[in-house]
């Protein structure tokens, strides 16, 4: 379900958030569908719950999980937090594309870049 990769800079916690979104987005986890409890997945994976509890929490705060007491966490319909995420990585690319461009000039690269991931993405 979840892959975590240890040497990875990224923070465990948002290496779950991330895995639990894509998840969510691509449709592998159906809204309304129950997520692992947090000692579950601590246990599975071997990490401090505390730190499944933080990727929760911020998924929850993002939208794309909702918690009902007693029951446990779901997945949440993607609708408006996918609008929100697809808000904030466009922020993120255009600042990267910005510097990439003051740096190189070089617009064709970054088209062809863009193709490549495209390519990858929907294959």
């Amino acid at each position: 379900m979840i892959a975590l990769n240890y040497r990875d800079s990224k923070p465990i916690y948002e290496q779950i958030k991330d895995g639990f979104r894509r998840l969510i987005i691509t449709g592998a986890l159906q809204t309304d569908e129950k997520l692992p409890s947090v000692r579950e997945l601590a246990v599975s994976l071997s990490i401090n719950p505390n730190t499944i509890q933080r990727a929760y929490r911020e998924l929850e705060a993002e939208g794309f999980i909702y918690s009902v007491a007693g029951k446990g966490s779901f997945a949440a319909a993607v609708s408006e937090a996918s609008k929100e995420r697809e808000e904030e990585l466009l922020k993120k690319f255009d600042q990267v594309t910005k510097e990439y461009l003051e740096l190189t000039h070089n617009k064709e690269a970054l088209l062809e870049r863009i193709e490549k991931l495209d390519k990858e993405v929907n294959s």
